[in-house]
């Protein structure tokens, strides 16, 4: 079960990563630009402990449903970034897409 909790761990860096990208005003600014950076360091490095147990597809498509889910929920609920309905049936159906992949896929370490 630790292979979860690495790829839990993975999505949640690289949220706070790509959250941080927008402050770090083209890495001008040292603070939100090391957030950043190990942000995306410490995300790869438990991505590639996930991957000794889940496959790298499955693994991946996980890792971006839902980083994709989270990163559009943070910039509508602390950026006052829009979705429209097009945009939130897209999110919907990756997310659909991962749950499926999750639950019945033969891949899956469960």
């Amino acid at each position: 079960m630790m292979h979860w909790l690495f790829l839990g761990l993975a999505i949640v860096c690289e949220v706070i990563a790509t959250t941080a990208l927008r402050a770090t005003d083209g890495f001008t600014r040292l603070v939100p630009s090391l957030i950043v950076v190990f942000g995306y360091g410490f995300a790869f490095y438990f991505l590639s402990l996930t991957l000794r147990v889940i496959p790298v597809g499955v693994a991946y498509a996980i890792w971006c449903g839902a980083g994709l889910a989270l990163i559009a929920l943070i910039g509508w609920v602390l950026m006052g970034q829009k979705l429209d309905a097009a945009a939130l049936t897209g999110i919907v159906f990756i997310t659909l897409g991962v749950a499926i992949i999750f639950r019945y896929s033969n891949t899956v370490a469960h």
